[in-house]
């Protein structure tokens, strides 16, 4: 198996380097996902000052104007996002070395 070592210091090819370099981090440009009106969401790849890497993501939903639809659609979006960090958090894992 080969391990990649990632030097923390040294940008990589999807830094977007500048003021998004700061305090030892490195950061992409932001995907940006906008539906006017409705939601936004911006996404970027990390790597922080121990070479460790994440991907960054901002949401911004439009709530529905009654507190009970409002309180229903947070309940989804978590639910929704509960989802979608254990998939990534499982994908992220090193799967176990199979025995011949």
């Amino acid at each position: 198996m080969t391990h990649h070592h990632r030097n923390p210091e040294q940008h990589t090819d999807w830094c977007a380097g500048g003021h998004r370099c700061g305090l030892g981090e490195h950061r992409s440009d932001e995907i940006v996902v906008d539906l006017p009106g409705r939601a936004r969401a911006v996404i970027l790849r990390v790597r922080t000052t121990t070479g460790r890497e994440h991907a960054e993501i901002r949401v911004r939903v439009a709530l529905a104007p009654t507190e009970v639809a409002a309180r229903r659609q947070l309940v989804g979006l978590l639910g929704d996002l509960r989802h979608t960090v254990t998939r990534a958090a499982i994908t992220a894992r090193p799967r176990p070395r199979r025995t011949p």
